[in-house]
């Protein structure tokens, strides 16, 4: 039933250096830029080369991680599927 990870969304704490960072470092394709007035916040989507993406957020001031590795970290993660039901 599953195929691939569809996407993966991360919040960055530094807009500019994060975009920078995944277009001219890694070299991955914008997809879509949308600065989002109402939240003060960028939501930029990234190809990555096996079809999968990233969705990179920013906002205003984010609340800070507990540096532990146990902390929960990753907003979310989405996979693409056949279909959700046998029956589909």
């Amino acid at each position: 039933m599953l195929q691939s990870i569809h996407h993966c969304a991360i919040i960055c704490s530094d807009y500019a250096r994060s975009k920078y960072f995944y277009t001219e470092i890694l070299g991955l394709t914008i997809l879509a830029e949308n600065y989002r007035a109402d939240r003060q916040s960028f939501k930029l989507d990234l190809a990555l080369p096996d079809g999968s993406q990233i969705e990179l957020f920013s906002f205003v001031e984010p609340p800070k991680r507990i540096s532990r590795p146990e902390a929960c970290g990753l907003r979310h993660l989405a996979f693409r599927v056949d279909k959700l039901r046998e029956s589909d």
